[in-house]
Order: C-alpha cells, then structure tokens, then sequence
C-alpha cells in the first residue's frame, strides 16, 4: 500500500512521463490555415484526417449553406502535490458543442448570424475540496452536468462596422479579456477572480451565462467599442452553490438588477508581415443596479463579528468596478507574426472597498511562442495575479479576532503560474502547467485543522489536453 504521498509523487511522476512521451513523438507543424470552404475551423484537428474528417461530405454540405459546426474537448489530469487542505488527485472534463449559422448565406437575412454552444462537465476540481482558494486552479471546473451556454443572434448594420447581440450571453467571451493570459490554466487569468467574487453568481462567465443585448462598433480595423447590458444574477438569488440554482444554463432570467459593462480596444500592427511590435490595449468598466451586502457592519451599526449584532449587513446600494489590459509584443519574429515571438501582458482591476471581499487585482507575465525552429508552435508562459482582500473585509477579520481570540486576518491570495504549451497535432495540444497559490482564500483558518492554522500554500500540477475537430 502506498501512503498518500507516495501516491499522489507516482502521480506527479506518470504526469511528467506522459506529457515527455507526446513531446518526443510530436512532429514540427505549420501554421494554422483560415477556415475553409468546408467548414473546417483554422485549428480543427480534422485537417490531419483522412478526407479532412468529412468522409460523405456532410460538413461541406452544409458549410455551403451557411452551417458550421464544431465539437471540442479538454481536460485536466491534476494532482495537489503540497499544501492545501489535503493532497489529492482529479480528473475533469468539458465536451463542447458549437453551432454558427449565416443566415444570410442560408435564407437571404442580410447580415444576421446564428451562434449556440453547450457543455458537458465531468469530473471534479480540486479547488474546493482540496485547497479552498478564491482563483480556482482550473477554467475547466464546474459540477458534473450538461449546460447551455450561449444563444444568440447578430445583426451587422452600418455597413458591417457595426453588430448588435442579443440573446443568452457570456461576458467573458469578449470583456476583460487578455489574449497572452488565455495560456494558463488557473481560471483567474481568464474571469478574473476580483469579478468572480464581487459579482452576483459569480457574473455572466463559464460555466453560467445569462440573458444580455451588446453592442459593438469597430470605426476602423484598430479600435472597438463595446457597450452590453446583463441581466445581474446568472443563477438568481439564493443560498448555496449558484451552479445547483441554475443547473443547465436555462433559467433566463430577465428580472435580476442588471450589469452594465463597457469596453473600450484599441490594436496595432495586428497584420502578418506588419513591421512594428503588436499591441492591444483596453480599458473598461461595469456597474451592477442591485444591493450589496457591507463586509463588516450590520444595520445595527454594530460589528457582524459583535456577539451582540443582529447579523443583518448593510444594504448598499449599486457596486462597480473599472479594469485595464495590456497585450505587448516585445520581439516579433522575422516571419512576421503578431502571435509569435515574446510578448507581456497585464491587467487591472479595482472595485469598492465596503461591499466587496476583492478591493484590488493585477495579473500579468510573459509568453515565449515559437521561438523553438522545431516546434513553432509550442509556447512558453509565466504568470501571476494578486488580489487584495478589501480593508472592510480585513476589518471584520480583525473584530472576530478580537472577540474570539482566534483566526486570521485576510491579507491577499497570489498564484503563481508556468506552462508549456506542445502541439502534438494542429488541433491538439497538451499543456503541463504547474501552479504556486500562496495565502489560500487570503490566510484563511484551516477549517479542518484542530490547532486552526492558516491554510498552507499549495503545489498543483497539471496535465491538460485540449482536442478541437
């Protein structure tokens, strides 16, 4: 028998031979096409197919009219090797489903275009269970269960300079998104954690979406506006896990205060071949209508932490939040592309400090992609976030230490990120990804700890695989 460490070390050990084995038998590849007259995605897996994976024709077929479909998975093999609440090992998935409609091409409405796409999650996390921090250690965690994602309708008006969505929508499908930070594995550099706290439900992203109209308007190929408007609650209002009150995306609600968000992009040297260093830079902002708990005093003007307090928080009213983003090339290859080579990147965030748990988050890091002549397409990350448990939080901490001699007063929770990113084949790619999160839900207690230390720092490895046909 072997003890939980030797366990969880012949883990680690299978996850570094699996992901040496792919790398030795990965073979150099090109870079990926533009989608073809089949209907082929630019990064589909079915170009390395037999007959492109469309043997009797049907995908072309129905390319030809204007219906494009895709079908996609990832997962991640992870172990917690240090730290934590407990070392354990998971296994998680997510099967994507997507389908795009022109509807001009396919019944003559110019303009107007079609878009749904849905998951299936399996598996489990470790984030709850295991390490019990604000950035969960994988986008891909969700409970296991099948989910609508997205549903909607686009109009291109202004002579297409101009769309308007509407629908069941996802904010971080297009908002506050950093494109270098889409290589790691912590969710955080996706939705970050300082939205994902502060925001009913969690806010419109993966694994909930809600229903919202947006507008987006590109004067010319270097700058967008964006504008969109959300219903406030993804999963509603109620105790527990937002996922169970809203367990297959369909609740629609529509009567929830709203969530305004709005961007502001601009872009340079974007084209293959353009001579200057690639950038994309973006400010924004979101306001939501709704009441927000105070994080420390309760109506009676009383401490929450007061054994004498009615335990009824403060209503306050609306809650915002304004962020930046930074994607720089600093060296561009000589082949040209604006994807390539080495670029930074950096992103923002602040919101109030009186009814929010995250007052402050930055993320950042650097990526190396293709600077292998033998793999041009594996890449090379680092990354780090940092967010700041808000001063009200930290003072209710402080007055429940003061008045029951124990616990921790919330200071931040950082995480640490590396990745290398091998394409195996265009369409397939396998990361191993390891992770450093210190001060776990910002020093919080070890609930399960009898001496009621603070939760240790925690070491999670990963091996995610990532198929698009």
């Amino acid at each position: 028998m072997h003890g939980p460490g030797g366990y969880l070390g012949g883990i680690s050990t299978a996850l570094l031979a699996v992901f040496a084995a792919d790398l030795l038998s990965a073979p150099a590849s090109a870079q990926n096409a533009a989608p073809d007259a089949a209907g082929i995605p630019a990064d589909s897996i079915a170009r390395n197919l037999p007959a492109n994976g469309d043997p009797d024709g049907r995908r072309k077929a129905l390319a030809e009219r204007g219906i494009t479909y895709g079908i996609n998975y990832a997962s991640d093999l992870q172990s917690n090797i240090a730290g934590g609440l407990r070392r354990r090992a998971s296994y998680m998935g997510k099967l994507e489903v997507l389908v795009d409609i022109d509807l001009e091409k396919l019944s003559g409405l110019r303009g107007l275009s079609f878009h749904a796409n849905a998951f299936q999650y399996h598996g489990h996390g470790l984030t709850g269970s295991s390490i019990n921090s604000l950035m969960a250690v994988s986008y891909l965690e969700a409970n296991a269960s099948t989910r609508l994602s997205e549903l909607w309708l686009e109009q291109k008006f202004a002579g297409d300079k101009a769309t308007f969505r509407f629908g069941q929508l996802a904010a971080d499908s297009e908002f506050f998104i950093s494109s270098y930070g889409t290589q790691f594995i912590n969710a955080t550099f996706g939705w970050p954690a300082i939205t994902g706290s502060n925001l009913p439900s969690g806010g419109p992203a993966a694994p909930l979406s809600t229903p919202g109209v947006r507008l987006k308007v590109d004067p010319d190929k270097s700058l967008s506006l964006l504008a969109a408007v959300f219903n406030g609650d993804p999963a509603g209002p109620g105790p527990g896990d937002p996922q169970v009150r809203n367990p297959h995306g369909l609740n629609f609600r529509v009567q929830d205060p709203p969530l305004v968000m709005g961007e502001m992009q601009y872009r340079v040297n974007q084209d293959k071949g353009d001579k200057g260093l690639a950038g994309s830079y973006k400010l924004g902002a979101w306001s939501h209508f709704g009441s927000f708990d105070d994080q420390r005093f309760g109506t009676d003007g009383l401490s929450l932490a007061n054994p004498i307090s009615n335990g009824r928080p403060i209503q306050l009213r609306g809650n915002h939040g304004v962020y930046g983003v930074i994607d720089q090339q600093i060296w561009r290859p000589p082949s040209g592309e604006p994807d390539k080579g080495v670029g930074l990147f950096a992103r923002a965030s602040a919101s109030p400090d009186d009814r929010n748990l995250i007052s402050g988050y930055v993320d950042g890091g650097i990526v190396f992609a293709g600077l292998i002549a033998a793999r041009p397409d594996d890449v090379v990350s680092f990354g780090a976030a940092y967010a700041k448990i808000s001063n009200r939080a930290r003072g209710l901490d402080a007055d429940s230490l003061a008045a029951t001699g124990t616990g921790f007063v919330r200071n931040y929770e950082a995480t640490f990120d590396a990745n290398y990113q091998a394409q195996i084949l265009p369409g397939w790619q396998m990361d191993l990804d390891l992770q450093r999160i210190t001060h776990p839900s910002g020093g919080n207690i070890d609930a399960t700890n009898p001496t009621a230390a603070a939760i240790p720092d925690a070491t999670v490895l990963t091996l995610h695989t990532s198929i698009k046909y």
